[in-house]
């Protein structure tokens, strides 16, 4: 990833919570040179290791499996808040652009070899997806049910090596600049463009 280092982002703290708020990331492999893509959830567990884990499980029918469990390495993207920026906004002059916030995770992939461990794996992404539901929905794994359903998905594990962070949100724009940007997504009815402009005002 193109990463100036005025944009580049390195606050544990907030690189988490872009993760965590856009969970549906992009899973990202290139045998023999092909880039294959699955979208999928995540759990990211930042304490976890040197540098955190992630964890995920995909339908067994899909292909991109075998590749995890093949690769030595797999790149995970999350995309958070983005939004176009007009130069009529500016006080000085600019050209138009677009502000948003990226995380690139690389790690090693493994695939888990137990029902035990893909069981557990699934009670936790079931507690963490269903806790904001009025009535959180528990899964019900048991005898043939339980062995049907676990036998068609596979559960990984991806320990991260490298993370890079992007939040292109106008640092090389004048304060004022960066102000009048902020109070024109902030007034917009645009739900993903005022999470632009929170992001800009933190």
């Amino acid at each position: 990833m193109y990463l100036p280092e005025h944009f580049k982002e390195e606050s544990p703290e907030r690189i988490k919570a872009l993760i965590q708020e856009n969970a549906f990331g992009m899973l990202v492999t290139a045998p023999q040179g092909q880039p294959f893509v699955s979208h999928l959830p995540f759990l990211f567990e930042p304490s976890s290791g040197a540098q955190g884990k992630l964890s995920g499980h995909m339908a067994r029918a899909n292909p991109h499996w075998e590749h995890l469990a093949s690769c030595d390495e797999v790149l995970v993207v999350f995309q958070g808040a983005h939004a176009y920026v007009s130069p009529s906004w500016y006080a000085a002059p600019g050209v138009p652009t677009w502000n948003y916030a990226v995380v690139h995770l690389r790690g090693k992939p493994r695939v888990m070899g137990s029902e035990a461990e893909l069981e557990a794996l699934l009670e936790r992404q079931t507690d963490v997806y269903e806790q904001k539901q009025p009535k959180p929905w528990k899964p019900d794994l048991a005898g043939e049910r339980r062995t049907k359903l676990l036998g068609m998905i596979v559960g990984f594990e991806i320990e991260i090596t490298d993370i890079q962070a992007k939040f292109k949100l106008s640092q090389n724009r004048s304060a004022e600049d960066r102000l009048r940007v902020i109070e024109e997504l902030e007034s917009s009815k645009n739900s993903m463009e005022a999470s632009v402009a929170k992001l800009m005002g933190a």
